[in-house]
């Protein structure tokens, strides 16, 4: 048996981990996918010709869909991808995984609920902005539904844990803006075709929930700013009004801030800019969060000015409170 090099291996556990941890019970074909390519030198060799941060199992698998179709199996995965690998190569180096999923808004409500109203939120890597609506979609946690939205808007369901406090009605938000280093346009055909592909395939109700939200984002158009989360936050956060409870928050986005100490570095400034800093992310992105939030699970960790206050889904579907 061959050992591989180390690069190799790496990026192999990569997509065993996406496969095992992400993709299972969520899309049978990405699951499947992903394990396929673990073992696959040559899609190994492919992803090794990309910048580390170019060689992520979303990037590559919404590239490959994008350019080539969706495939039906590993089989054809392989023959779309290494026929086309220029095509697939040049559409990873212009894009990033800026997966911008609103229903994440149906595990952030509670926690914008429970602060002082009105609010001014600030998203940090906020892609189209997206998440920075959650006063214009409705959710449905099971045991309450909250909100009144229109007949465009989404209604985002989400299974609630029993000591989950749920608020009454939506926050009162006077002023929001996003922070992203390349915003996406729901206003443009590129970037709204990317945003869908983005979404996995067979999960036909996201598909479309998402399409409600960029229908929303169009009739809104929530601001969101080009700039760097570690050098263009203070600068943003000085626009926002006086009298209102200014919000830094962000899901699903320091994991791909590579230093812990750039990512502490952050934490601080957030703290020290905003009247409450929400984080939604992995575990390992603030381990000593995580660890005050008792066992370990899969998922995110919701958390408030530091303190871990939820386990969430990735995707919104689901919080369990933190007792």
């Amino acid at each position: 048996m061959s050992v591989r090099a180390p690069a190799l291996e790496a990026t192999a556990e990569l997509y065993r981990r996406f496969a095992e941890h992400e993709a299972r019970g969520r899309s049978p074909l990405y699951e499947a996918l992903a394990q396929a390519i673990a073992r696959d030198d040559d899609v190994l060799g492919f992803l090794l010709t990309l910048p580390k941060n170019k060689r992520q199992p979303n990037l590559l698998l919404a590239a490959v869909r994008r350019v080539c179709g969706t495939p039906a199996d590993a089989g054809d995965f392989r023959r779309r991808l290494l026929a086309n690998r220029d095509a697939v190569r040049t559409l990873m180096l212009r894009r990033s995984t800026q997966t911008n999923e609103p229903a994440r808004c149906a595990v952030l409500l509670p926690a914008l609920a429970a602060l002082p109203q009105p609010l001014a939120l600030i998203e940090v890597g906020a892609s189209a902005g997206l998440c920075l609506l959650p006063d214009h979609y409705g959710y449905d946690y099971g045991r309450v539904r909250i909100g009144l939205p229109s007949a465009i808007a989404p209604v985002f369901p989400c299974r609630a844990g029993p000591s989950t406090p749920l608020p009454d009605g939506l926050p009162r938000i006077v002023w929001r803006a996003g922070l992203d280093l390349a915003p996406l346009s729901v206003a443009d055909a590129q970037d709204r075709d990317w945003l869908e592909t983005l979404v996995w395939p067979g999960q036909v109700a996201r598909l479309a929930r998402l399409r409600q939200a960029i229908t929303v984002a169009e009739a809104v158009q929530p601001r969101v700013v080009a700039g760097d989360l570690r050098h263009d936050l203070a600068t943003l956060a000085a626009e926002a009004p006086a009298g209102a409870t200014l919000v830094i928050f962000h899901t699903a986005v320091l994991g791909y801030v590579v230093s812990p100490r750039e990512r502490q570095d952050f934490a601080t400034l957030a703290r020290q800019l905003a009247d409450c800093w929400i984080a939604n992310e992995v575990p390992a992105v603030f381990p000593d969060i995580a660890r005050r939030a008792g066992p370990l699970r899969s998922g995110f960790v919701l958390s408030v000015d530091g303190r871990p206050v939820a386990w969430t889904d990735p995707h919104g579907a689901s919080i369990d409170w933190i007792a």
